[in-house]
């Protein structure tokens, strides 16, 4: 039987990492390299490093950085933030990145991406959605820019995009539940596990081994990303820590 992925899920934001409650209030954790180096250390399955900055306020990408973090460490790295043209993925590819994440270019110039995964292939082309139920038509939907812009597709026609497309693998964050340690959203990874082709990665609301093992279970998830898990001992804690119980979720969900 297959493994179920444990991914640290982190956020870049200049040279640091921080941490996010809803999009919201970013709590310093550590810095970027040596916090990479510890989980490199753990011998994580793989990491996830999303630059915040580089989405929302269109900084550019930190190509020293990522190579100082890539060279490091041994583990799979996938990167998100700022990716615009395909010299963007050709450079993070070069330095050793083994997947892309890309969101708003989904929408704002899908050829790109279809041109990328012509060359990289699908398996190395990551869609991440960051969703949230909108303010007024009270349907969940998906946000760009750090949960700033919406889109005006309802999921099933943003599931139809990304079949067209055929990107390899898809993260799920829902917005609401970030970092509140609440579990995650079931019904919404469900949805995009039943309704699409290829492994679709849990990430936004983890605050328990019970959590994790759920919408594997019942949200029928390849892949669990963790963020406040990853790097708080508990919630309200502020400190980056070394994981001590991540080989212990691993062998929890060692199968499914």
């Amino acid at each position: 039987m297959l493994r179920t992925r444990v991914i640290p899920a982190l956020l870049l934001d200049g040279q640091g990492l921080v941490k996010t409650t809803k999009f919201k209030s970013p709590v310093y954790v550590g810095d970027a390299s040596n916090s990479c180096r510890i989980y490199n250390q753990m011998e994580v399955d793989e990491l996830v490093l999303f630059d915040i900055r580089a989405s929302s306020k269109k900084v550019p990408i930190q190509f020293e950085l990522i190579q100082q973090i890539v060279s490091e460490c041994f583990m799979p790295i996938c990167y998100g933030g700022g990716v615009k043209t395909l010299e963007d993925f050709r450079k993070l590819f070069y330095m050793g990145v083994e997947k892309v994440s890309v969101s708003s270019l989904l929408f704002d110039n899908p050829q790109i991406v279809k041109d990328a995964i012509k060359i990289y292939g699908a398996q190395s082309i990551i869609a991440t959605l960051d969703i949230k139920r909108s303010r007024f038509r009270k349907v969940q939907q998906v946000y760009l820019h750090n949960g700033k812009q919406r889109i005006k597709k309802s999921l099933e026609d943003v599931i139809g995009l990304l079949k067209e497309i055929g990107v390899g693998e898809i993260i799920i964050n829902n917005i609401d539940k970030e970092g509140t340690w609440e579990g995650f959203d079931c019904d919404l990874i469900r949805y995009f596990a039943d309704n699409t082709e290829v492994p679709v990665v849990a990430l936004g609301g983890a605050g328990s081994k019970d959590d994790i093992k759920t919408v594997v279970q019942q949200g029928h998830a390849s892949a669990v990303a963790l963020g406040s898990m990853a790097v708080f001992q508990s919630k309200g804690m502020g400190v980056l820590i070394k994981f001590p119980k991540l080989k212990e979720l691993k062998e929890l969900l060692g199968t499914k």
